[in-house]
């Protein structure tokens, strides 16, 4: 075996930062898995496009969650024929499958938790409502999957996850989507084990998303609740379209086109809301979900 080749005093310094860095990427991707804000699931997830997760050890991951430790750490791993070193990295398909189903099991949970979706028309005030909503911390909220690229001040894994077009079709052909839509030759899509992994939990889920996106999720998990945000009159809905000073007149008629369409759909929906106060409309939604 020949000799290792030699860095350059540059090329060392440059892997050793690389090094320091993965280092404290795993470090507080370990924090987040403990402190419970990071599932599993969400983990296995990052590792797809975060090289500094998929090197992270399977033993680490295990060992950060609240309630595992060393010893239910190793059982674990024997009981699903994963070796004490390998990385998530190295996981076989049938493993990762197998290590989601053991976590997305109700450990502490005395029932699971409700999914609840919000969708309207455009312009009746589902954002601020969603905003609010949160707010409360009654709710866990789902990362989006897209295909877009990140804005400068975007994370992957916090904002959204960010993969490429193969990826997404692969994940759409597995059925790994709740839902999922193209907007602006762009697509997004709700993962659906996260989602399912924070309602095992028994935490409150919310989705804000389109109607079509609402049916779809609906099929999927029929236990769903779907709630139409509805505006106090078509002549509110109007004055608001119309006041987005960015469209044109062709793009404000072709919302007003798209609204009313959308307003016949709210008869599919489990609860309808008029949208006339905010906090009252907030108020509503917690009491869905209690």
């Amino acid at each position: 075996m020949g000799a290792p080749p030699q860095l350059s005093p540059e090329a060392r310094k440059a892997a050793l930062l690389k090094a320091a860095q993965s280092r404290k990427r795993r470090a507080e991707i370990k924090g987040k898995i403990k402190s419970g804000e990071y599932s599993v699931d969400a983990v296995l997830e990052l590792s797809r496009t975060d090289d500094a997760i998929a090197k992270m050890r399977v033993r680490e991951l295990l060992e950060a969650l609240s309630g595992v430790g060393k010893v239910r750490a190793q059982v674990l791993m024997e009981k699903l024929n994963i070796s004490p070193t390998r990385r998530i990295v190295g996981l076989g398909r049938h493993q990762i499958k197998e290590l989601r189903n053991e976590f997305m099991k109700p450990v502490h949970a005395t029932r699971p938790g409700k999914l609840l979706v919000l969708s309207g028309p455009g312009g009746v005030g589902k954002s601020t409502v969603a905003t609010r909503l949160r707010q409360t911390g009654d709710f866990w909220v789902s990362v989006s999957a897209t295909t877009r690229a990140p804005r400068t001040n975007e994370l992957h894994g916090v904002d959204y996850y960010f993969i490429s077009n193969d990826e997404f079709d692969r994940r759409v052909k597995e059925d790994e989507f709740l839902e999922w839509a193209e907007f602006a030759g762009n697509r997004y899509g709700t993962p659906s084990n996260e989602v399912l992994d924070a309602l095992n939990r028994g935490e409150n889920v919310l989705l804000e998303i389109e109607i079509d996106g609402a049916k779809q999720v609906k099929a999927h998990l029929p236990q769903a609740i779907l709630v139409f945000l509805e505006p106090p009159s078509w002549e509110e809905l109007v004055a608001r379209l119309e006041g987005r000073g960015t469209d044109g007149p062709e793009r404000r008629a072709h919302r007003l086109e798209l609204a009313q369409e959308e307003l016949a759909a709210a008869s599919f929906f489990d609860h309808v809301v008029v949208n006339d106060e905010v906090e009252r409309v907030v108020g509503l939604l917690v009491s869905f979900a209690s």
